[in-house]
C-alpha cells in the first residue's frame, strides 16, 4: 500500500515536469522552433485540426520556419490560423509555402522571458511540493489506521522527500537550460 502511494506520487511529479517542458517549449528563444506551432488549430473544411496534421513544418535556417500544407487549398486557412494564434509572428505566403521569420530578441525581451521561465519553474516546484504533502498525509493516515508503524512512516517520509528533491532539481535543470537558450545571442 505505501509503495503504491509513492508510485502514484512519482507519476504525478513526472506529469508536472512534462507540463513544465510543454509550457517552456512555447517560449520563444530567438531561434525558430517548430514546437511553437503545436497549439495552432486550423479550420480545415470546417473542422478545427492541429496544424501539425495538415502541414509539414521545417526550419531551414535558425531564424526561419517554413510551413508547407499537404493540401494547397488550405494555405489561406493555415495563414489565418497562424495570424490568429497570437504568436507575434507575421506569416509570409508565397502561394506554395508560408514563411515565418523570427526577429531577434532584444535584451529587455530576453530578461522578461527569463522571468516567465522562472515563474513556470516555480509553479512546477509548488505542484511537486503539494504532491509530496499529499503523499505524506496519506502515509500519516496509514500510520493512524495502524497499517504502518511510526518508524515506517519516518522512513517512507524520508524516501518521499528524496524523490521530491530529485524532481525539484530536474525542474531547476530544465528551467536553467531554457534560460541559457533564451539569453544566447
Amino acid at each position: 500500500m505505501p509503495e503504491s502511494i509513492i508510485k502514484a506520487g512519482e507519476e504525478r511529479m513526472n506529469k508536472a515536469l512534462l507540463a513544465l517542458k510543454k509550457e517552456l517549449s512555447l517560449v520563444r528563444t530567438g531561434r525558430a522552433n517548430p514546437g511553437i506551432l503545436n497549439g495552432v488549430q486550423v479550420l480545415y473544411y470546417g473542422v478545427p485540426t492541429p496544424l501539425t496534421q495538415i502541414a509539414s513544418i521545417s526550419s531551414p535556417e535558425a531564424q526561419l520556419l517554413v510551413v508547407k500544407p499537404y493540401d494547397r487549398g488550405a494555405l489561406k486557412d493555415v495563414e489565418k490560423a497562424i495570424q490568429t494564434a497570437d504568436l507575434n509572428l507575421n506569416p509570409q505566403n508565397d502561394g506554395t509555402v508560408i514563411r515565418l521569420v523570427f526577429p531577434p530578441l532584444n535584451e529587455q525581451r530576453r530578461k522578461e522571458l527569463v522571468k516567465d521561465i522562472k515563474a513556470f519553474s516555480e509553479g512546477t516546484k509548488i505542484a511537486i511540493r503539494n504532491i509530496r504533502r499529499d503523499m505524506v498525509e496519506q502515509m500519516k493516515k496509514l500510520e493512524k489506521d495502524a497499517v504502518i508503524t511510526e518508524d515506517d512512516l519516518k522512513s517512507y517520509s524520508e524516501a518521499i522527500q528524496k524523490k521530491t528533491d530529485k524532481f525539484i532539481e530536474q525542474s531547476d535543470a530544465i528551467a536553467k537550460e531554457k534560460e541559457t537558450m533564451v539569453m544566447e545571442i
